[in-house]
Parts: structure tokens; sequence; C-alpha cells
């Protein structure tokens, strides 16, 4: 004979099941609704008329325009007097420009990386432009064990490794040519052997046919690839990372070794490490990534 269940004291509230699943976080939905619309404008760049606006965010113009009155009511929106098109209004710049303050570059691009190594099961570095030229700021180790000593601050070369060249084809070009006269000036000076990782013609180098055909490659298809780069049986890929202003801030970089990582630029892991640069991108606020490969 089964025991009977206990009965619940009087005046307490009867048990549910849903008493042990999480709590779900309140929604404000016309909040998410009227955000389509301004997603619109901030995807538009250009002012846009009331039924456009309305076609774009999949809803009818007498459903988008009260959200655009009170958008215009708190300054998100604004309105041309003369043509009646609607564009972003000086809160949205300011909303904009404050977050933009907030953001870190390599606090957003860490947990990319930590995910990219994960998925590539290579190591996958994040650069930054240092004092002395391009420097591994974080570094996630690889499945595969690399015959090279890379750790965080490691100075690359500018010119003579993958990263480095991505570095040379974004920053702007006095800035490039100061910061590979610099290193070719502290090779010569502490009389360090010329190798793949260090030009031996500095600024000559950065004009040869060689070097403006590799910088431009890199531009037109986002990413640098590398066999035997930055030493002999070791590949690289690497592309680069903008902010809202499209200045290059670092560089992700994924190195392993010949034979098991295929640095093709037109790979499945160079479509990865694309992806994931333009992810971090977008979220320091760059519209640069969005028409790139």
């Amino acid at each position: 004979m089964s025991e009977p269940k206990p009965t619940p004291a009087r005046g307490a509230p009867a048990a549910t099941d849903t008493e042990t699943e999480p709590k779900r976080q309140r929604r404000i939905q016309s909040i998410e609704v009227g955000m389509r619309v301004l997603d619109v404008l901030t995807e538009a760049g250009q002012a846009l008329p009331l039924k456009e606006v309305a076609q774009r965010a999949a809803m009818p113009p007498g459903k988008a325009h009260p959200y655009l009155v009170s958008f215009m009511n708190v300054g998100l929106v604004k309105q041309h007097p003369l043509t009646g098109l609607y564009e972003l209004g000086p809160k949205a710049l300011q909303l904009g420009l404050a977050a933009l303050e907030q953001l870190d570059p390599l606090t957003e691009a860490s947990g990319e990386a930590a995910q990219l190594a994960a998925d590539s099961g290579l190591s996958v570095a994040l650069v930054v432009r240092g004092n002395l030229g391009p420097t591994v700021v974080r570094l996630d180790e690889p499945r595969y064990p690399l015959h090279m000593n890379l750790r965080v601050g490691t100075v690359m070369s500018m010119l003579g490794t993958v990263t480095g060249r991505v570095f040379s084809a974004f920053l702007p070009d006095a800035m490039v040519r100061a910061m590979v006269a610099g290193e070719h000036e502290r090779v010569i000076g502490a009389r360090t052997p010329t190798g793949p990782s260090q030009p031996p013609g500095g600024v000559a180098w950065l004009d040869s046919p060689e070097i403006r055909q590799a910088l431009a490659d890199i531009r037109a298809l986002g990413v640098g690839s590398g066999v035997g780069l930055p030493l002999p049986g070791v590949n690289t890929l690497s592309a680069p990372v903008f902010d809202g202003d499209g200045t290059m801030v670092l560089a992700i970089s994924i190195i392993g070794p010949h034979g098991v990582f295929d640095p093709d630029p037109h790979g499945p892991i160079a479509a990865l490490l694309r992806a994931t640069a333009a992810r971090v991108s977008e979220r320091l606020g760059s519209r640069l990534n969005r028409n790139r490969d």
C-alpha cells in the first residue's frame, strides 16, 4: 500500500513543474519590433521614405509610422523638413559613439580567437601594432605542436611574416615605411643574420614588385596566406580586424605545421578566419568588412 502524498500547508502555493525551470526574462515586444525600423535606417546608410522603411522592416506603413514618430521624439530618428525622408538622428550618433568608446578590440576578439582555435585545432594568435612592430598579445595553443618559438610578446617582422604583411597591407603607407625602416635598423644594429623573418632590404624590399604584389593580393582577398612563413614547415593565415573608423586595430592569425594545415586563401580555414575577423570588426563598429568575402 503506497504512502499518501503530503498535503501542502494551508495557504501555501501549490508547487508546479515550472518552479524548477529557469525564469525567463521579461521582454517588451514593441521595443523589439521597433528595432527593426532602426535596423533598416542603420543598414541603409541614407535617408529613406516611409514606404521603403516599412517595406524593408516587413511591416505596413501604418505600423512603421508610429515607431518613427516615437523615435523622432527622443532623437533617435530625424525627418528631413523638405523631402520628408527619415534617417538616424543625433541621439543615435551619441549612443553609437558611447558604445564605441567602451569597446576594447582585444576583449571583443579574445572569445572569438578561443573558439577559432577550438574549431580549427590550430594555433590562433591575436596580434596588435606595438612599438617594435606587430606583437602577439594572446595565443591559443593548438592541438598540433608548432616547431617554432611563438609566445605572447613575440614581435613579428612587417614583411618577413604573413601577419606583418597584413599590417603592411592595411596600415597607412607612411606608418608602414617608418615601421619597416625601424625594424631594418634594429636588425642591422644587432648584426642579426638575415632570415625569412628579417627583411634584407628594409624599405627597398617594401618597394619591390614581389612585396607590392603580395600586399595587393592581401587587400583583394581580405586575408594573407603563406607556406613556410615565418619559418620552413610552418604555414600561416592572417586576417585584419577594423574599428569604426576603418582603421586596422589587430590581426587574427592561424598558424600550423605544413602537411596538417593548408593555408589556401580560398579554403575552408580561410573562410572561417575571414568570418571570425568580420564578426569582431562588426562589433567594433566597422562597416568595411561587409563587402568582403
